[in-house]
């Protein structure tokens, strides 16, 4: 992952801007496990069938995690924040995993589709992602300026931790 250097070396002047930390400040596992608990509150519908499906055809067994699918949709909200506009297939593709094949070496297999629709029509409900017509789905403004927030309150957690963190404020 290619990393940006801190705005503070780009911008020599102190703005608004600075204090808003993105997603590609903070590690990906803290920003996707508090945007699944916030995802968890609001009204984000699981599907009936989601205790039973495995995740794809590479994978063995379902996920052993209950909430599993609040990770998920937390999860494609920012890969598409990152890499958006992205289609569904694309996120099947990085979704998706080896399969063993007898003695011979692994074949990627895509991930099930259904979840990952599942999943972005009910982030689009919340307004949360907007259809790119012949492009995929971006993010909409109000999910911006959620991952952002959230962004720069995980950020000064991590400060108030490690203090030499600051620089990228």
């Amino acid at each position: 992952m290619i990393r940006r250097p801190p705005r503070s070396t780009l911008f020599p002047y102190t703005t608004l801007f600075d204090l808003m930390a993105k997603v590609y400040d903070v590690p990906a596992d803290v920003l996707i496990g508090k945007l699944a608990e916030i995802l968890k509150n609001e009204d984000i519908p699981a599907p009936s069938w989601i205790p039973f499906v495995k995740t794809g055809a590479h994978a063995d067994k379902p996920p052993q995690n209950r909430d599993w699918w609040h990770t998920r949709c937390a999860s494609i909200m920012r890969k598409i924040y990152l890499h958006g506009p992205i289609g569904i297939n694309e996120l099947r593709k990085d979704y998706g995993g080896g399969k063993p094949s007898g003695y011979g070496a692994a074949h990627h297999k895509d991930a099930g589709g259904a979840i990952i629709r599942n999943a972005i029509h009910g982030l689009e409900k919340l307004g949360y992602l907007e259809k790119v017509e012949k492009k995929g789905r971006v993010v909409s403004k109000q999910g911006m300026q959620k991952l952002d927030r959230l962004s720069t309150e995980i950020l000064k957690e991590m400060i108030v931790e490690n203090p030499q963190l600051k620089v990228y404020t």
